[in-house]
């Protein structure tokens, strides 16, 4: 059987399958989404997936790197 009986012509989900919060943000690491969007994705008409979607770029500037843990111990000690 083809996969082309189950594409539904719907926006697809920006997931990546890296699911990690970003803790002051409150974005996902991975697809940029805020929680509410996460959840209410499934109900969420075509228009507004497709807003999301062109809005998920310029999010990720809000995401800042952590400065600590291992690395940067390694990195000081030489």
């Amino acid at each position: 059987m083809s996969d082309e009986v189950w594409k539904r012509a719907e926006v697809e989900s920006p997931c990546i399958k890296i699911c990690v919060v970003h803790p002051e943000t409150r974005l996902c690491t991975g697809c940029l989404r805020s929680i509410d969007e996460i959840g209410a994705w499934s109900r969420m008409t075509p228009e507004t997936r497709r807003a999301i979607m062109q809005e998920l770029p310029s999010r990720a500037g809000l995401l800042t790197k952590r400065r600590g843990g291992r690395a940067a111990r390694l990195a000081r000690k030489t």
